[in-house]
């Protein structure tokens, strides 16, 4: 039984790093598809910014790493499903744990990323003039902002894995050695 929840979690694991990636390569599309000040119109002192493939590269990037961070955190917390009640109970006032520290600094670089990636795509939507992207001018994105965001995507990927794995195998050490308490209490009866 074991060996099935084994290769569940490792399906899963798989299915975050390949969401985690292709959000990571989606940025870094993104960052050569971006507008570039070539594509700026002016007219006068109102300007105007066609939309660009990398507003759609930025959804998708988004969408695969949201999904890639709650998955990934869905396996930490759901945990191994044979764990008594009372066992987490007893560990659940632990102070923090190595997992739970890499877990945090998942999330904080997952806010991070979300922010730039999300402020990033929105610039690259089409500006209109007198509309622009805030308060009626044109923005276009720094080279490098798709770059830095697709480094903390990676980065939080190795949090959230490091974290997993970390919890899963501390759950399967005392699921081993808690079955292993009960051959022996069987043996000695």
């Amino acid at each position: 039984m074991e060996k099935l929840h084994l290769l569940t979690y490792s399906l899963i694991l798989c299915v975050v790093l390949s969401l985690a990636l292709l959000s990571f390569i989606f940025c870094i599309i993104a960052e050569f598809k971006k507008l570039k000040v070539n594509d700026l119109m002016l007219d006068g002192k109102l300007c105007e910014l066609p939309e660009s493939a990398a507003f759609w590269f930025g959804i998708a990037a988004l969408i695969c790493f949201i999904s890639a961070q709650i998955i990934g955190n869905m396996i930490i917390l759901v945990g191994n499903p044979q764990n008594s009640k009372e066992r987490r109970s007893c560990c659940q006032f632990k102070s923090p744990t190595i997992a739970g520290i890499l877990l945090l600094i998942s999330w904080i670089n997952f806010g991070t990323s979300v922010i730039l990636i999300s402020t990033a795509t929105s610039m690259n939507r089409r500006q209109l003039y007198g509309k622009g992207w805030l308060d009626g001018e044109c923005y276009l994105v720094k080279n490098g902002v798709f770059v830095g965001a697709a480094v903390l995507v990676l980065v939080s990927l190795g949090c959230t894995f490091a974290s997993a794995i970390l919890t899963l195998r501390e759950q399967y050490h005392v699921s081993a050695h808690e079955n292993a308490k009960k051959v022996a209490f069987l043996n000695e009866t």
